[in-house]
């Protein structure tokens, strides 16, 4: 099924202010409201208006659309925006001014609008998405693995199959809306009589009572539990990916679909490599001796030791690439690289024999005699220049 783009829907593109979301949403509203349009379709369009609006209207919402594409109504708590849209959210004061109000529904009255909207009550919901924070281990986080997860959630009685009830004749209708699930109310204005309609109270929109209700869930259709989930982690993922485990959420109500789990990755820090994507960094001490002379070293690489040719002269901070010694790449093909830095440590402690070895080196040594010319040099220049 292909997914909407809210923006099409209102003729925008995505980078629309909030006053091009809200003039789009107006004059399409007023083209395709039921009550006015002769539009085929009307209906539906409508509907589609109304939901691109609900959540295009709203910047948190947007951001997550713009962020996960229309899957994102699943971050609800995550990303901490209530408990979502049905689709078909209704106006609120904020959306029309009065008259814009008075001149659209001038046929079929201000209850119209909000009638079409309570009649769904009953219907299907999808259950909430939850978040689970799942910390992994370097290694695993480079080569994958499999986990476990402990999950809070809703899930719906096997009992009564969601409903509350075992028979069909342990309800009854609503009394207080005579199964409609809305109640009206008239109430009188400067401006008029005007109605009001609002979902049940007593029945929250189902239209119908329980006299017997099931035993095991006690009429609320489900009940919590805590349940383990095995997690397979694809190699390559980083901290701050997450994971999308689909029908593993709150049930939904009324027999609606379960609601998904995101688990959210946190990789935790290595002792030696540091990662960069797929990349991996490492630091190696080297002696003086190695670095001048050069030398054949071996370095810790997440595939095990490789070796690495240091050239003579390799001077303190001299970064290696070891080709294809990273880490997987997520999702494609290949390795990311392994980058070796070595430092040339200086001998904090010597032997006799160590000191007297180094004593003869720095007689010897062209840098000391050099860096002695250059100084005496300058030093003659200031002398010529200033006189002493």
């Amino acid at each position: 099924m292909a997914e909407k783009d809210y923006y099409k829907i209102l003729g925008l593109g995505k980078g629309a202010s909030e006053q091009e979301i809200k003039a789009a949403y107006k004059r399409l509203a007023k083209k395709f409201h039921p009550d006015i349009s002769r539009e085929q379709n009307a209906e539906e369009k409508f509907k589609e208006i109304q939901e691109a609006y609900s959540v295009l209207s709203d910047s948190q919402k947007r951001q997550a659309y713009d962020s996960y594409g229309h899957g994102f109504e699943g971050f609800r708590g995550f990303s901490g925006f209530g408990p979502g849209f049905s689709g078909f959210s209704g106006f609120s004061s904020m959306d029309f001014d009065f008259e814009d109000l008075f001149n659209m529904f001038t046929r079929g009255g201000f209850s119209d609008i909000f009638s079409s909207q309570f009649r769904r009550e009953g219907t299907p919901e999808k259950g909430s998405d939850l978040r689970v924070n799942m910390p992994v281990s370097f290694e695993e986080a480079a080569f994958g693995a499999e986990k476990e997860i402990s999950v809070q959630r809703i899930v719906q009685c096997g009992e009564c199959g969601g409903k509350g009830y075992r028979k069909d004749s342990d309800i009854e209708t609503c009394r207080h809306c005579n199964g409609r699930g809305v109640v009206t109310k008239t109430r009188r204005t400067v401006l008029g009589m005007f109605q009001t309609t609002s979902t049940c109270p007593n029945c929250h929109g189902s239209g119908h009572e329980i006299k017997n209700p099931c035993r095991k869930c006690k009429g609320r259709g489900s009940f919590d539990e805590k349940r383990k989930i095995k997690v397979k982690v694809p190699a390559g993922i980083n901290t701050g990916n997450f994971l999308r485990l689909r029908g593993q959420g709150n049930a939904g109500e009324r027999g609606g679909t379960p609601g998904d789990v995101y688990v959210v990755i946190f990789v935790e820090p290595h002792e030696i490599f540091k990662r960069d994507n797929s990349d991996v960094y490492v630091e190696i001490p080297i002696s003086f001796s190695e670095a001048a002379l050069g030398s054949e070293i071996e370095a810790p690489t997440l595939h095990g030791m490789a070796k690495l040719k240091v050239p003579s002269g390799t001077q303190s901070g001299t970064i290696f690439r070891l080709k294809g010694k990273g880490i997987p790449h997520l999702n494609a093909q290949g390795k990311g690289d392994e980058f070796v830095k070595v430092t040339v440590q200086t001998p904090e402690r010597l032997s006799k024999k160590e000191r007297e070895l180094l004593e003869q080196l720095r007689r010897m040594e062209r840098l000391r005699r050099k860096r002695k010319s250059v100084f005496e040099k300058f030093h003659e220049k200031i002398k010529k220049k200033f006189g002493e």
